[in-house]
């Protein structure tokens, strides 16, 4: 949407009856690479899209807290003393729980105590209305783009004067413990901090992060994302059974997390686990380090180089770490037989997006014969689009 900043502030007038003090935003994000290590301590490389979620707010005179969505009906309203994981619930947990995240401060990847929490008790009461381009469900991360909008928002206008690794944290924060969707910090940290045509390489050990360039405008190439409408749920489900995997693996090897874990010591995993935590562990180690190998390929060879790790980043996800649907390997399969140098399932996983790495001038031709080819395998029709790796969380009016 060519003036989305302006609809956020021209829907806040109509719904509150008075101009907002400003509109921000953030964007959704694709993981090019790296999945389920983000919880596991490793290295993701995802990258910001141009699809954002916007936030318009006004300041009020008391200490009440007002939120709505275009998405959904009604309005939420809670005091900031009274903000805490209990008394917050539904879709409205997203933005409020950020609010409530700034308060407790930060944690470390490895659950060590970061930043103390902001002091909140000069925090004036906000109107927030929230308009969203990201699609729900698709596994690119809307719920990621509603903190990381609401969190920049509320770091100006409370003067909290927060860098955005602590902004991302509180996000995190917020995801896990006021909605209870036990991800990690990649989608937050990727909203916040991704730049035009980067990539950003991010170690969730330390928490550091660098931006690397993909170089997709020189070798006209872009990022096709097929949306297959399988709508997942990260709060439930198989989500939280692989990190506990994950967990348990970590634990039956005697290490902190799988980050302490290489592929050298794989064997011994295999003698030490049951097969299918050892099937999830060999993911998550196989996974870092074909992140790894892929930022070397972007640095050294480019983009037209790494299809087959996108592809081999698949099959592990597919096979080892169970978490694809047939809609996405058909999505794979397809993008790469009619022209893709490389394509993978992106997200948590059982269902939402594949992505697929494509000649610029082919995009309508293959989202068109996989739309075919969906319809041949009796699913329903997949939403097909280019994305761009795009700016950050940034103020917008």
């Amino acid at each position: 949407m060519p003036n989305a900043a302006q609809h956020a502030s021209a829907t806040f007038t109509t719904a509150y009856g008075r101009p907002a003090q400003g509109v921000w935003s953030a964007p959704g994000r694709v993981n090019l690479i790296g999945e389920h290590t983000d919880y596991n301590g490793g290295l993701v490389l995802p990258f910001a899209i141009d699809r954002r979620t916007h936030c318009a707010v006004g300041v009020r005179d008391d200490r009440i807290l007002r939120v709505r969505s275009a998405t959904v009906e009604g309005e939420t309203s809670i005091a900031i003393d009274d903000l805490s994981p209990e008394t917050l619930s539904g879709w409205a947990a997203y933005p409020l729980g950020v609010a409530w995240a700034l308060s407790q401060g930060g944690q470390s990847s490895q659950g060590s105590q970061g930043e103390p929490g902001a002091d909140l008790s000069a925090a004036s009461g906000l109107d927030i209305y929230l308009t969203s381009e990201v699609p729900l469900g698709a596994g690119l991360s809307s719920s990621a783009a509603i903190e990381c909008a609401v969190a920049v928002a509320l770091n100006e206008l409370w003067g909290l004067g927060l860098d955005r690794m602590a902004l991302a944290r509180a996000g995190r924060l917020a995801e896990n413990v006021a909605v209870g969707a036990p991800t990690g910090i990649m989608d937050q940290t990727a909203s916040l901090l991704g730049e035009q045509d980067h990539a950003v390489f991010l170690d969730c050990g330390s928490e550091t992060a660098d931006l690397v360039p993909l170089h997709l405008d020189r070798e006209q190439l872009t990022v096709l994302v097929v949306d297959t409408r399988v709508r997942h749920e990260h709060a439930t489900g198989g989500y939280g059974d692989r990190r506990a995997s994950c967990e348990r693996g970590a634990a039956e090897l005697n290490v902190p997390s799988l980050r302490f874990v290489e592929e050298s010591d794989l064997p011994r995993a295999r003698e030490v686990l049951d097969d299918e935590t050892y099937r999830r562990v060999h993911h998550v180690v196989t996974e870092s380090a074909r992140v790894a190998k892929t930022v070397r390929t972007l640095r050294d060879e480019g983009p037209q180089a790494i299809g087959e790790l996108l592809l081999a980043s698949h099959a592990s996800m597919r096979d080892d770490f169970e978490i694809s649907v047939p809609e996405l390997d058909l999505a794979v399969e397809s993008t790469m037989r009619h022209g893709a140098l490389g394509a993978r399932m992106t997200g948590g996983g059982f269902g939402g997006s594949a992505i697929a790495l494509v000649a610029a001038d082919a995009v309508e031709d293959i989202a068109a014969r996989v739309t075919a080819d969906f319809a041949a395998a009796g699913y329903a029709e997949p939403r097909c689009f280019a994305v761009t790796p795009s700016p950050g969380a940034h103020r917008d009016l």
